[in-house]
């Protein structure tokens, strides 16, 4: 039988999150009802470009903040208790900015490489821009897409503190989804995909989630998802690589996204991730909200044939 999650942990969740989460998940829907009523810690990524992770860990401790490094998540530390970020040593030189664990993951599954020309095409807030674009080098491409231009700024700001704005990274207000209107006929070695979703891997750090998502939008998303995923795939050049990812802990959105794309496209195949990208979901891997301190996360690293 499934677990009963707690009623006092459940009745905080709507009916239909709480049915959804034990039909997924029913080994863990509680951990998961749980976890979304906890407070997150404040997650950090070293720019690669100013200097190693050790040496900021180093830096915070000297500041008397209890840092720590991860292993799991390379380039990556945890506060457990947060602060304001511009308390932060390093914060206005470009040090380091605010990044989930998981959300760090999604751009290390993609692994960006330097040289490589790479579609960020749903790129606010800009945390993966940045982490792309300090991957690829002066001698890559990043183009980093969104629909919404006052979204766009802070991904543009974002760049500017970490000193990773260049003439290689394009920002552009753009449908990602209606590549007539942007894309200049040339592949991509790399698109990271990082969907519009119902954000119910985040619920812990934004708790109104709960009541503004409805049940019946998560069938509209899905189909934003898919048509994001058919529009973007012949932008891929052969052998190139698709990340998709959502910070969605429903399968509908994720692994049920995917099987049905790969049924669409026989020049797909999905490539393993390690364990530590989370639960076997299908053709992807699922982290649960929660888990190694992290956001829920759904990863699903997709090649084309060469």
């Amino acid at each position: 039988m499934p677990e009963s999650p707690d009623p006092a942990v459940a009745c905080s969740h709507p009916d239909w999150l709480v049915a959804r989460l034990r039909a997924d998940w029913p080994g863990q829907a509680g951990d998961i009802l749980a976890a979304n009523n906890q407070p997150a810690p404040l997650w950090l990524r070293a720019n690669p470009r100013q200097g190693r992770a050790e040496t900021l860990n180093a830096r915070l401790r000297d500041a008397g903040l209890d840092a720590s490094l991860v292993g799991l998540v390379p380039g990556a530390l945890r506060l457990d208790a947060p602060v304001p970020v511009e308390a932060l040593p390093g914060w206005s030189e470009g040090a380091l900015s605010v990044q989930d664990g998981a959300a760090q993951l999604a751009v290390l599954a993609l692994d960006p490489r330097p040289g490589e020309r790479v579609l960020d095409a749903c790129a606010a807030p800009g945390g993966k821009a940045a982490q792309v674009a300090a991957a690829i080098g002066a001698e890559g491409g990043l183009l980093a897409l969104d629909v919404d231009a006052r979204r766009l700024d802070k991904v543009a700001q974002l760049l500017a503190r970490l000193h990773l704005a260049g003439p290689g990274v394009q920002l552009r207000v753009a449908d990602a989804a209606a590549p007539d209107g942007w894309w200049d006929g040339r592949h991509f070695d790399a698109i990271l995909l990082d969907a519009p979703c119902s954000a119910t891997g985040i619920i812990r750090r934004q708790p109104d989630i709960k009541w503004h998502r409805r049940e019946q939008d998560i069938g509209a998303l899905a189909d934003i998802q898919a048509r994001l995923l058919d529009a973007l795939w012949p932008l891929l050049r052969p052998g190139g690589r698709l990340l998709y990812a959502t910070c969605s802990v429903l399968v509908q959105e994720n692994a049920a996204q995917v099987q049905a794309f790969l049924g669409r496209h026989a020049d797909a195949a999905a490539r393993p991730l390690p364990d530590h990208f989370g639960h076997a979901s299908g053709a992807g891997r699922q982290r649960l909200p929660g888990e190694d301190g992290m956001d829920g996360f759904f990863y699903a690293l997709l090649e084309k044939a060469g």
